[in-house]
């Protein structure tokens, strides 16, 4: 079944691509909730020419997105946390934390766009996060965990 998302979901796409999900998926849950709906061929029309409308706009955000990458490039970040003796985590270190350092560090960035590859991280080290800035716009910031 193929559907025009409404919104972004998360590892599954963005705004107004046109997905193919299993049927049930999109019948039962993404249609009805209202993040997506029906790919018939007049929705497409209607996508394509809302997506030719808006495309200045979407060159303008790319570009945003572009100069805030190049900002951040190379950017390291320390986060402090609890931790033992033996160099374990009391709790673990996640995206509010490393959007807050990025706060600190004068970036203003939403946690629900950070990606860390070990979702938790439990150990004192060093670490990469994933910031997806546009769809075609991510950016990789180091960070260090140390004991405060």
């Amino acid at each position: 079944m193929e559907v025009i998302l409404k919104t972004d979901v998360a590892k599954l796409g963005h705004k107004d691509d046109i997905i193919t999900v299993k049927n049930g998926y999109g019948r039962n849950y993404l249609i009805p909730q209202g993040i997506a709906i029906l790919a018939t061929e007049s929705a497409k029309k209607v996508l394509a020419e809302n997506l030719k409308q808006r495309a200045h706009k979407l060159a303008k955000l790319k570009q945003d997105a572009v100069e805030l990458a190049a900002k951040m490039e190379g950017l390291s970040l320390t986060i402090g946390a609890k931790a033992s003796s033996t160099g374990k985590i009391f709790g673990s270190v996640n995206t509010i934390q490393i959007a807050e350092a990025l706060k600190n560090a004068g970036f203003d960035i939403d946690r629900k766009i950070i990606l860390i590859k070990d979702e938790n991280i439990k150990d004192l080290g060093k670490y990469t996060a994933t910031i997806k800035l546009h769809r075609e716009v991510k950016v990789d910031i180091a960070f260090e965990v140390v004991a405060e």
